[in-house]
């Protein structure tokens, strides 16, 4: 993980993470940026509040280093539905959904697998009716909880969100409606910066993500100062993963973990933490799909290494970053 940062006023808040033991060392994960820390401070299990800036002063570690079955966090996608249609979407909108009973016990199973943390994304996520419901779930069985949108639904959801999640991920292609909405189409742009600010008027902890594509790459200095402007935590540089619905994407668009390295080494003192997640970052990744069936990233980040029902912690159990049970 590459990261360059910047001490700002926003450094000093206090944030929720989620504690717990791993391999015998102390595990520290951050919804607002999706990393895993190590500690050897003795730290409560569970959720618990901690300076911005001591959490970034924790070293960073993959959580499988840290040799235990159960993963620190994964990433929850409930729904497959968006109310967007990008072409470099990673979700397989082939996957059937769970009703709502369904997905209750799927939000449940997460809460008492022992994992740290969650990231409710989707598709939209904020399209599901009853997700104060789900993320109530999360939230009482001790994991911190991150949701990740498209933010053009944020305005009207940022106020019950704020109650309820530690941390929001807004996706962003472009620093302005040009590049932003090429992708994701037009509007979109105005209503994520709409839900940025909302979120952020809400006292959400907000991160802005981007993917980084040969197409975009030219607009990351202009995507940081626009962050910066808006006001949240950080950005995070999302290395292009050739899943779902952009998987014929990957070959054209593309960019190999070295420039992507560079790309980010050359934004400098950003005035914002910048973070780039390459594809060894995301090897062995969690996600519990919209049918709570468990997948995990290959090494190598090109495919799914184990699929199986979510039937409880024992289905999470991995050993390594290959996905192996």
């Amino acid at each position: 993980m590459t990261t360059t940062t910047a001490t700002t006023g926003r450094a000093s808040a206090r944030r929720i993470v989620g504690c717990g033991a791993r391999g015998g060392t102390g595990a520290v994960y951050d919804p607002l940026t999706g990393l895993t820390h190590r500690t050897d401070q003795p730290l409560s299990t569970g959720r618990i509040a901690l300076a911005h800036e001591g959490i970034a002063s924790l070293p960073e570690v993959h959580p499988a280093e840290l040799g235990d079955v159960t993963p620190v966090s994964v990433c929850w996608s409930p729904i497959v539905r968006c109310n967007l249609a990008c072409p470099h979407c990673l979700d397989d909108k082939s996957v059937p959904e769970l009703g709502r009973s369904e997905r209750a016990e799927v939000a449940a199973r997460i809460a008492s697998s022992g994992v740290l943390g969650v990231d409710v994304s989707g598709g939209e996520p904020l399209l599901i009716r009853n997700l104060p419901t789900l993320l109530d779930a999360l939230v009482d069985g001790g994991c911190a909880v991150s949701v990740t949108t498209n933010g053009t639904h944020l305005p009207r959801r940022a106020e019950a969100l704020a109650r309820r999640i530690d941390a929001i991920r807004v996706s962003l292609d472009g620093p302005d409606p040009e590049h932003h909405d090429h992708w994701r189409g037009e509007g979109s742009f105005a209503a994520a910066v709409s839900g940025i600010r909302a979120a952020i008027a809400h006292g959400i902890p907000t991160q802005i993500q981007t993917v980084l594509m040969r197409s975009t790459a030219s607009g990351l200095p202009a995507l940081v100062e626009l962050a910066d402007r808006l006001g949240v935590h950080g950005l995070t540089v999302l290395q292009y993963l050739p899943f779902g619905e952009g998987a014929p994407l990957a070959i054209t668009e593309q960019v190999s973990d070295e420039d992507a390295r560079h790309l980010v080494a050359a934004l400098g003192a950003a005035p914002i933490p910048v973070r780039l997640r390459t594809r060894a970052d995301a090897a062995g990744f969690t996600v519990v799909r919209a049918d709570g069936q468990v997948w995990r990233n290959t090494p190598d980040t090109t495919g799914i290494a184990a699929l199986r029902p979510l039937t409880g912690s024992v289905s999470l159990a991995v050993t390594g970053r290959d996905g192996s049970a």
